[in-house]
């Protein structure tokens, strides 16, 4: 059993891969459910008066942004930055570009690379018999 510490409440709960216990969640859970209404019902809300009008900080909007759970549309208001490049980004953490290219790192390490000690064998063979031959 995996138990740890609720982020949120610090109350002890067995883990299920989220770091709020179940409580907290449900409480988060509301909170994104209450800024997704009215961003749907005010598509072109800055996200000061998404904050305002729903009693959420504007710091929990911007984790939902970054979590991936809300995207920016039509391209207004682009207030994220990519993490590596700084390019302006509508949802998540990282832009298409910056993306493809950690991903295509990652299965790069992922790969076996070549053994070195294969490519020494070829070299250093034992020639035995032409030595005897010369004797």
């Amino acid at each position: 059993m995996n138990v740890r510490n609720c982020k949120k409440c610090g109350k002890i709960y067995n883990y299920d891969g989220f770091p709020f216990c179940y409580h907290c969640r449900k409480e988060e859970d509301e909170l994104f459910q209450r800024v997704r209404e009215y961003i749907y019902d005010h598509p072109q809300a800055a996200i000061q008066d998404v904050s305002e009008e729903t009693g959420v900080s504007t710091k929990k909007i911007l984790n939902f942004l970054r979590q991936g759970r809300l995207e920016i549309k039509d391209g207004h208001n682009l207030i994220l930055d990519c993490e590596n490049c700084g390019q302006p980004i509508k949802s998540g953490r990282f832009c298409d570009k910056c993306a493809y290219e950690l991903e295509n790192e990652l299965k790069g390490a992922s790969r076996p690379k070549n053994n070195p000690f294969e490519s020494r064998k070829t070299g250093r063979q034992m020639n035995v018999a032409g030595r005897l031959r010369n004797k």
